[in-house]
């Protein structure tokens, strides 16, 4: 039978404060938020939602500002429980200003009890609670007021059946000796939460083409995404808006000398290089003159044999424990992750092997496997 919860709506100091003295005895709290992106760099909160053993709270944070007592709640005390929660998380630190722990993501949890790693939560909760919610204000405009009480509801569920998911996962994961790894799993994801900035020396690392660029033409790359990442989170706008990866690539691609050379690049606009085309031309300019031991490494080709044979062996090693313990083999290792690996074993670099239970499980037969194919 569906739950039909209590729902207190809050856009005063004063009932987020006394809504947070209510459920500061909890063991675990259920949050979720609503938010608009389409515009922005950072979310746009335009709804906080959270429940304990009681009522759904929700927080209108288009009235209120975050206070003192919900940032403590957030920042310690009870677990804290989500759902997909990467989104959530920088909603929460960008609107709290503070890192979420203890955390735990039902996501993440599911992930280490099957073989779907990214359960949605309506599938999750119909899964374990045999329930199927309403799917009619997924894409509703959260920011509009006053809310419906279809969205409220809709809201208030989405925190409510997430006490009921957890409750049952943690009672399998306890079975199978696997909350250990949960716990360090969701701790590396508060982690990399809070390292955003950090992180934005690694963003062109994400790019698939990167093995086509020589080094010179990869810190070109480097040093514009760094530069786009900065400048995006500064003027809070998307990153597509400020200019995407494509460009950049093509620019790094041509290390363009002038800007007649600048307007070769094909789809950049004229009003793109008036506004920026000094500051590109700079970053493209500090990588053509950079010393040659600054440079990153060139990176194999994942079409050569060797590459391929590599990759191979390792996702053998992979693919064998996953079946053994019941996941899916991404859960164990991602493909960009067994792909630097490879790539590091190619360039006779260190290998960045996985941490943690993972390593346990996988580092011996991976290492051996590369040395059996080289």
């Amino acid at each position: 039978m569906p739950l039909t919860p209590e729902i207190r709506w809050i856009d005063t100091a004063e009932a987020l404060d006394a809504a947070c003295m209510e459920v500061a005895g909890a063991d675990v709290i259920a949050l979720d938020t609503e938010f608009f992106r389409e515009n922005t760099f950072h979310p746009v909160p335009a709804l906080i939602q959270f429940a304990a053993d009681g009522p759904a709270y929700l927080v209108d944070p288009q009235a209120v500002d975050c206070t003192e007592a919900f940032r403590r709640l957030l920042a310690s005390g009870p677990v804290k429980l989500l759902h997909a929660s990467s989104e959530d998380l920088e909603v929460f630190a960008h609107w709290a200003g503070v890192a979420m722990a203890p955390l735990i993501d039902t996501q993440v949890a599911q992930s280490l009890l099957g073989e779907v790693p990214s359960m949605g939560y309506q599938k999750l909760v119909e899964f374990w609670v045999g329930e199927t919610l309403p799917k009619d204000e997924t894409r509703s405009n959260w920011l509009l007021r006053p809310l419906s009480e279809t969205q409220k509801q809709y809201a208030a569920l989405d925190v409510v059946y997430l006490l009921e998911v957890w409750h049952r996962q943690r009672e399998r994961l306890e079975q199978l000796q696997r909350m250990d790894w949960l716990e360090a799993d969701c701790g590396e994801l508060v982690a990399q939460a809070t390292r955003s900035e950090a992180a934005d020396g690694q963003w062109y690392l994400r790019h698939r083409q990167l093995w086509r660029l020589s080094p010179r033409q990869i810190e070109a790359f480097r040093r514009l995404t760094i530069w786009r990442e900065g400048e995006a989170r500064r003027r809070d706008l998307p990153r597509g808006w400020l200019i995407n990866d494509r460009l950049l690539y093509a620019i790094a691609e041509k290390l363009p000398e002038n800007r007649y050379e600048l307007a070769q690049v094909e789809d950049l606009k004229p009003a793109l290089i008036k506004r920026e085309g000094d500051e590109l031309l700079r970053l493209v300019r500090e990588a053509r003159h950079a010393d040659e031991e600054q440079l990153p490494p060139a990176l194999p080709s994942p079409l050569a044999p060797e590459f391929k044979k590599r990759v191979k062996a390792v996702k053998r090693v992979v693919n064998a424990e996953a079946e053994d313990l019941g996941l899916a083999p991404e859960v164990l290792l991602r493909r960009r992750d067994v792909e630097a690996l490879v790539m590091a074993n190619l360039g006779e670099d260190a290998l960045p092997l996985p941490g943690g239970w993972r390593g346990e499980r996988l580092n011996a037969d991976m290492v051996s496997a590369l040395e059996a194919v080289s």
